[in-house]
């Protein structure tokens, strides 16, 4: 395959999995298709009873509540051995309480619920596709699917303009967007840190998430350059949170790649490590019930950590270092980006002063996660 027929292809899969993100965001349903099987399937955040209705009298068949391992563990639904986990929709079950189901801050209001009915036989690939889509879409990770037969799918989306994404379009789309990036944008902005600095922006073929990186003064890409990952934090980066050291490290790491004489920072769109703004205010919310800060995603139905460091490799290699001394403290930053031919001749410390708010979330950074804290 030639490269522009590649990359025409490539473009096409991205739009086809950016429309069914939109429509997830929006409350309304679209096909996932397997190899074997196809799920109709609506977001459980977005669901009301006359969604979950239409969805039945679409597909012809009865939906099922799907949640990730992790969130039906908190609702002591049996595990499957499976990513995802299927919940019959008994009579009793109207959508507020799926969508209550799927957002772990109810949990304590609402502490006596179910029992519920798992379904254990075969769990369609379609399904756990489906919820990672509401993942990059950064809703709560659950879903409501029922079954389409691969027959109809063509009738079906005819007959109700569906839009229609592949399993494996889902699957490597975060790939796929990582292998598009193109720098769209640059300009000069000088900092209080340093001022003599290049913003430049970073944006897949499809029109999706940006990125930014800033370099600072000239770096030669013949040395490995003083470099810092930032995964964005509205919070801790622009009005100051105490709840973590995100601001910190950010004014930190441009104060010392400034006083090196040159670097580069990547500003990465990965909110609440990678689970958005949103969920992440769901995530300090329970956080004041106790919880520390990866079994509050763990609760929510996430990963302790949802990024990826694909994005960051390839912009690195957009700019020409292939070598770099990575500021962090993070040892998954380091094997993220050797993962994808980044190589990392020396990692720098990266460390600040706790305070009493976020005492708790970097000791268990330290503890669960394995950071040299």
């Amino acid at each position: 395959m030639s490269t522009n027929k590649k990359n025409e292809t490539d473009l096409k899969r991205l739009r086809a999995v950016d429309r069914a993100i939109a429509d997830l965001r929006r409350g309304l349903s679209f096909i996932v298709r397997g190899p074997e099987e196809a799920s109709l399937v609506l977001a459980t955040e977005m669901a009301f009873d006359a969604e979950l209705e239409t969805l039945a009298e679409r597909s012809g068949a009865t939906p099922v509540l799907a949640l990730t391992a992790h969130r039906a563990n908190v609702l002591h639904i049996q595990p499957t051995g499976d990513d995802a986990v299927r919940v019959v929709i008994e009579d009793w079950m109207d959508a507020p309480l799926m969508r209550a189901l799927a957002d772990a801050v109810h949990d304590l209001d609402q502490p006596f619920r179910g029992p519920f009915t798992r379904i254990k036989e075969g769990l369609p690939a379609t399904v756990p596709a489906a919820i990672k889509l509401a993942k990059l879409g950064r809703l709560l990770p659950s879903v409501l699917a029922a079954p389409l037969a691969i027959e109809k799918i063509d009738e079906t989306q005819t007959r109700y303009d569906l839009s229609v994404v592949s399993l494996e379009d889902i699957l490597a789309f975060e790939e796929v967007a990582a292998l598009q990036l193109k720098r769209v944008a640059s300009a000069r902005v000088p900092l209080q840190a340093a001022e003599n600095c290049t913003f430049h922006a970073f944006r897949p073929e499809d029109g999706g998430i940006e990125h930014l990186a800033i370099v600072v003064g000239s770096p030669s890409p013949r040395e490995p350059v003083l470099a810092r990952l930032h995964s964005e934090c509205f919070t801790g980066d622009l009005v100051g949170s105490l709840k973590c050291d995100c601001g910190e490290q950010l004014r930190g790491a441009l104060k010392a790649i400034g006083e090196q004489g040159g670097g580069v920072l990547l500003y990465l769109a990965q909110e609440g490590r990678g689970i958005g703004l949103i969920n992440k205010l769901r995530a300090y919310k329970l956080q004041e019930q106790g919880f520390d800060t990866i079994d509050a995603n763990e609760r929510l139905g996430f990963d302790a950590d949802e990024r990826v460091f694909q994005p960051a490799a390839e912009m690195l290699k957009l700019l020409g270092f292939r070598k770099i001394r990575l500021m962090t403290n993070n040892p998954e930053k380091v094997d993220g980006l050797e993962r994808h031919g980044i190589t990392v001749s020396e990692r720098v410390s990266h460390k600040f002063p706790s305070n009493t708010h976020n005492e708790l979330y970097l000791a268990t950074k330290k503890k669960r996660s394995g950071h040299y804290l």
